[in-house]
């Protein structure tokens, strides 16, 4: 049954989403890859995620939303609207995770978006604009680099060639795996329209909770570099070399990981620095190590703050180069610039907080997610909520169901003001 404006006016200002049928389908979808630990590890392009792909889309279609896939299987539904030649309204984020992932991250975000059209649906309530919910490709970057790979493919930010050529550490590319599971669409990524973007997250971090906060109003992400370190030194027997004469790839290194963290603690209170994994060969317990190779994660919320972080990193390489005759490399592997969402986006979520009676405040992103790379082609905005004990990118990430719930309200009203209820 179709509404009339007057009565469709009447029940949105008084809609709520259903926060059982957003957690049955959150606990549904964690199902799929689920570890022992009570986590989710799907990561992006494997049978699993192919598996959770088919699971949303499948609730998707019974829901009446049309189905497009992009070339770097970026997945879009469609729900229309009265104008079907406006550009949708858009929710999303990923459902790809980490290794030992939780199962909130990016989850919460996608079905989100689809609890959005299942409540307008049981209301018959018709939006201006069309609606649609994204589910981007490989987010997490921890199999396939760059990270937010299908927003950044979507938003130009990176080409198609580059994505496709990206491997894993068995071999495996992008474009191999797209095809395997069946995701490799027929649409040009960046040639789908959209009006407006919204993504509901868990914060990921402990500010909410501290603060005692439901709602999180994002006004912007730090910018991200990272980068690989290569340190090459030589290998040698662990008995029968004196130390004065060692070529120790390991031990510059770790002088290196140290000046990642200080580079950032001279920044606070929004600098961040992190090594994050290494590896060190020959990796054997009485041979000194020749090569070192680990990564490096800078983050901060201006351009010239990351600049200064990486001229000073880049020094300390330089000096620890001279004074041990080892050869260092530093190479540049994934970044985006700082972000500040759409002012319109930002209010619209707040809008929506305070009419709705959630406590809230803004907040500033230190994680990168896909509206970073949706926001250089459209108007963008994020809604955070609290996370248990701000863990995240772990098996033991929790929020509660209420938090869920609120965060859900908050992306329908947002989305219905900038959609327009039809006339």
């Amino acid at each position: 049954m179709t509404l009339s404006i007057t009565e469709s006016r009447s029940q949105a200002v008084e809609m709520r989403i259903d926060g059982p049928r957003l957690w049955d389908s959150l606990m549904a979808l964690a199902r799929v890859g689920a570890t022992e630990k009570g986590g989710v590890c799907r990561l992006a392009l494997t049978d699993l995620d192919r598996q959770g792909r088919d699971l949303v889309i499948r609730w998707g279609r019974e829901a009446g939303l049309a189905i497009t896939v992009d070339r770097i299987g970026n997945v879009f539904m469609r729900r229309s609207g009265r104008n079907n030649a406006l550009p949708p309204v858009v929710a999303g984020s990923h459902i790809d995770t980490q290794p030992t992932g939780g199962k909130f991250d990016g989850n919460y975000g996608v079905l989100a978006g689809l609890e959005v059209v299942r409540t307008l649906n049981d209301r018959g309530i018709v939006t201006e604009a069309p609606l649609e919910v994204a589910i981007w490709t490989n987010e997490e970057g921890s199999r396939f680099v760059p990270v937010m790979m299908g927003s950044g493919v979507f938003a130009g930010a990176f080409s198609l060639e580059t994505a496709y050529a990206a491997r894993d550490t068995q071999g495996k590319s992008v474009r191999e795996e797209l095809e395997s599971i069946g995701y490799a669409g027929p649409e040009e990524p960046g040639q789908h329209p959209i009006a407006a973007y919204f993504e509901a997250h868990i914060e990921q971090g402990p500010v909410l909770e501290a603060a005692g906060k439901t709602i999180g109003v994002v006004t912007g992400v730090l910018g991200l570099r990272w980068y690989d370190c290569t340190v090459t030194g030589m290998e040698a027997h662990a008995g029968p070399t004196p130390m004065p004469g060692r070529k120790d790839a390991l031990q510059v290194a770790l002088g290196l990981m140290r000046k990642v963290v200080e580079v950032a603690l001279a920044r606070a209170p929004h600098g961040r620095g992190t090594v994050g994994a290494v590896e060190v060969f020959p990796n054997s317990r009485n041979v000194i190590p020749g090569r070192v190779k680990f990564s490096v994660d800078l983050r901060h919320p201006e351009t010239g703050g990351l600049d200064a972080m990486e001229q000073e990193l880049r020094a300390a390489l330089a000096e620890a180069a001279r004074n041990s005759g080892l050869r260092i490399e530093l190479e540049l592997v994934s970044q985006f610039k700082p972000c500040m969402f759409d002012s319109d986006c930002v209010g619209k979520v707040e809008r929506a907080a305070r009419d709705l009676g959630y406590s809230l405040m803004p907040a500033v992103s230190g994680a990168g997610h896909d509206a970073v790379h949706v926001a250089r082609v459209a108007p963008a905005g994020m809604i955070f909520i609290p996370c248990k004990d701000g863990i995240s990118h772990n098996e033991i990430e929790d929020a509660r169901p209420e938090h869920l719930e609120a965060g859900c309200n908050v992306l329908l009203h947002a989305m219905l003001a900038r959609a327009g209820l039809a006339e």
